[in-house]
């Protein structure tokens, strides 16, 4: 399913719309459809959950949103976005936060680059939506070294003890400062 950019709803001239080739955005009934098709890569399955698994509860409560990753239309991805005060390693952060859960690329996708834009334009839309949010707190499986890379990659950074909870065994509990200036990315 092919959708069309926020960017390009703007009143510009038809030779100066350029689309971002990756953008996020929260699921809808335009794009609901497509992320209830993503599939998680075989030996990923331990570390996050499909979407068409958790949609429905993500929906239904009033501390979470559902977001689609989109390339040139296409559906690609998804994250899901806890606002729970301990949402993230039954913690209380310092600082006002959320919590990043269930980001995932579509295993047809991947290879191509797209979560480490993903994760660039995700941190842009919650800077620009919820200013108030100062952190962006995750865990990641000690065993999934290369989610746990390309968190460090884009800035995350170790945010003390191990967490313990998991169902599938130990996990970094990984911190990004929203705070700190943004860096210039060139869209995917």
């Amino acid at each position: 399913m092919h959708l069309d950019s926020p960017s390009t709803r703007r009143a510009r001239p038809s030779h100066e719309r350029r689309p971002p080739r990756l953008w996020v955005t929260r699921v809808d009934d335009v794009t609901r459809q497509a992320v209830l098709t993503l599939t998680v890569a075989e030996g990923q399955a331990g570390f996050v959950v499909a979407p068409r698994d958790d949609l429905t509860d993500i929906e239904a409560d009033p501390c979470s949103e559902a977001h689609a990753v989109l390339h040139d239309g296409e559906v690609v991805g998804f994250y899901h976005l806890d606002f729970h005060p301990l949402g993230i390693a039954e913690r209380a952060f310092p600082q006002p936060s959320c919590g990043l859960r269930s980001f995932l690329i579509d295993t047809r996708h991947q290879g191509r680059g797209y979560g480490r834009a993903a994760m660039h334009a995700l941190i842009q839309d919650l800077r620009a939506r919820r200013p108030d949010v100062q952190r962006l707190n995750l865990t990641v499986n000690c065993r999934n070294v290369h989610a746990r890379a390309l968190y460090l990659a884009v800035g995350f950074t170790d945010a003390g003890p191990l967490f313990h909870g998991g169902p599938n065994g130990p996990q970094h509990v990984m911190s990004f400062d929203l705070t700190r200036a943004p860096e210039k990315r060139v869209n995917r």
